[in-house]
Formats: structure tokens, C-alpha cells, sequence
């Protein structure tokens, strides 16, 4: 029995619309990761991208739960003296809100080439407007539990 391999068409990818309003965080950041990698579609091999576009609006009114908001910290480092910085998660969404999520789908990808490709099919957004309305994106339904 021959192994069948997905024939991936580039213009078959659909855009999904996800509102990230009220929906917690890692919740939110699985099931756009699952999306991005087409695990979502019967055709999903671990080897290629069969995935789909995903753009998050209101990323600013994500939720964390109990008290990450103040208590995560995320850290960076530049490489120079000095240069290790740390943020809470109330200072990153002040100022760059869509990082949150950026940051959180990135860690659900694969760490190569294919998961950067992925991660260039992920668009997010702040507020409720987006330049992506010619596509005709799907709603993505967020479960709230």
C-alpha cells in the first residue's frame, strides 16, 4: 500500500475571522495554532503547511486567568550588558496587545522552517477593523468555558 500525500493547492486556503474578546488566552492561542497548521481539515500531514489564514481582532480584551496579569513575566535579552529586560503581562498589553497572542500561537508551532512559514498566515489586530475584509473570511467560533 503506497502512502497518499496531500496535494496542497494554495488557493483552497480559507481566512477565518477569530474575536478574541473575553476568550482566555491559551484557549484561544490552541485553537488558532490547530487552524494554522490544518490540523482542522482531514487532509493534515505533519510535514506540510495545509493551513489556513487566521486573523484575531481585539486581541487587547484577551483574558488571562487568576492572576497572570500581574504575575507572568515574560523576559528578553538582548545580548548586551544590561540589556535583560522583564515585562508583566498588564505592560505588554498597554502597549503591543497583539503580541500576547503572537506569542502564545508561536510557542504551539513546530520550531523550523515550516512553523515560521505557518506563522506568516497569522494576522492580529487590536481593535474590531482589519484590512483583510476581501477575502471573505469564516467566523471561528471561540468556546468560552
Amino acid at each position: 500500500m503506497k502512502t497518499y500525500l496531500p496535494k496542497i493547492n494554495l488557493e483552497d486556503r480559507k481566512w477565518y475571522v477569530v474575536d478574541a474578546q473575553d476568550a482566555v488566552l491559551g484557549r484561544l492561542a490552541t485553537q488558532v495554532a490547530n487552524v494554522l497548521r490544518g490540523k482542522n481539515k482531514p487532509i493534515y500531514t505533519p510535514h506540510l503547511d495545509a493551513g489556513d489564514f487566521v486573523v484575531v481582532i481585539n486581541a487587547d480584551k484577551v483574558r488571562v486567568s487568576g492572576k497572570k496579569e500581574t504575575d507572568k513575566i515574560f523576559t528578553s535579552y538582548s545580548g548586551y550588558v544590561g540589556g535583560h529586560h522583564k515585562k508583566t503581562v498588564a505592560q505588554i498589553r498597554e502597549k503591543h496587545a497583539d503580541r500576547l497572542i503572537s506569542h502564545a500561537v508561536k510557542g504551539m508551532v513546530p520550531k523550523n522552517r515550516l512553523g515560521r512559514k505557518m506563522l506568516t498566515k497569522l494576522k492580529v489586530y487590536s481593535g474590531s477593523d482589519h484590512p483583510h475584509s476581501a477575502q471573505k473570511p469564516i467566523p471561528l467560533e471561540i468556546k468560552h468555558n
